[in-house]
């Protein structure tokens, strides 16, 4: 019988305190035969005897006496805390952890996160910004955000943002010297400037138009794993990007910026939050979600 059995533990506890088989049984709900084959493994297990019997009476040993100074409290922690985790299945508390992409941070979570804090004082929100598609079970993630096309079948998705649609663009300067592309093969002539998605690798430019879908392995100066990064080297005329146009639309408005190849950019779905499972869901989990979803 294994010595760290709490249900064994507890079953000890309940005879030492109640001084009956009958009524410990009674208390955790087995018959008195159960209880008493309880202790004796216990007793047998540790070699020492806990508990003197009679026919009248039972009472703790001198062992028996040591181990439940010790037990008690140790139940009554570990009954605390298996409180406290029910608690966070009912009241939304504790904290969850968050991988965003940095994009996501900005237009899903930021617009957000004030209301989130506010209707939520007792949950901490851990969040880590990273445009890798990591494993979040195995980061230790309690639920990621990233676009529909790159979740994994088997987790649970929840749209959070309205379609997106990519955009092709580039300074005035850069056009002065360089023709507009007319086909997403006319990059291949052009300074593009790559984006590198974490352990994915750098970015191939995808497009489609009607039934026609591509990608293009496009070439440049510089290679950059930083969104804002990205937009200031194509306004300072560094070379095209790639990027969402929700992200440039401030830039296109003000002529900083000039798309291209709009035909060949279709919307898409947008950002989804996604997790592993709905079974005994956190209250944190699902009040960061209600809070999110469209």
């Amino acid at each position: 019988m294994d010595r760290n059995d709490l249900g064994i533990l507890a079953a000890f506890l309940a005879v030492a305190e109640e001084r009956s088989f009958t009524r410990a049984g009674k208390r955790l709900g087995v018959s008195p035969s159960a209880m008493s084959h309880a202790i004796r493994g216990l007793e047998e297990n540790i070699g020492v005897r806990l508990l003197s019997r009679t026919t009248r009476s039972v009472a703790p040993t001198e062992a028996g006496k040591q181990l439940l100074a010790r037990l008690r409290p140790a139940l009554t922690d570990v009954q605390v805390a298996l409180d406290q985790l029910s608690g966070l299945r009912d009241k939304p508390a504790g904290s969850v952890r968050l991988l965003v992409p940095r994009l996501a941070g900005t237009t899903v979570l930021g617009p957000k996160l004030a209301k989130f804090t506010r209707d939520y004082p007792d949950v901490v929100l851990d969040i880590t910004a990273d445009d890798s598609r990591l494993d979040i079970v195995a980061g230790g993630f309690d639920a990621g955000i990233h676009f529909g096309e790159y979740i994994q079948k088997d987790m649970i998705a929840v749209r959070v943002s309205k379609d997106h649609r990519a955009a092709i663009v580039g300074a005035p300067s850069y056009f002065k010297s360089h023709p507009k592309p007319k086909t997403p093969h006319d990059l291949l002539k052009h300074r593009c400037i790559n984006f590198r998605h974490g352990s994915a690798g750098v970015y191939r430019w995808e497009f489609d138009k009607g039934r026609k879908s591509l990608s293009v392995a496009v070439n440049g100066p510089l290679i950059v794993d930083d969104v804002e990064t990205l937009v200031r080297a194509a306004i300072d005329a560094v070379g095209l990007a790639f990027v969402s146009d929700e992200r440039i639309e401030p830039q296109i408005k003000s002529g900083e910026l000039i798309r291209v190849l709009e035909d060949w950019c279709q919307p898409f779905p947008g950002f989804f939050l996604y997790y592993p499972s709905r079974r005994q869901q956190p209250a944190a989990l699902s009040a960061l979600i209600n809070t999110l979803r469209l």
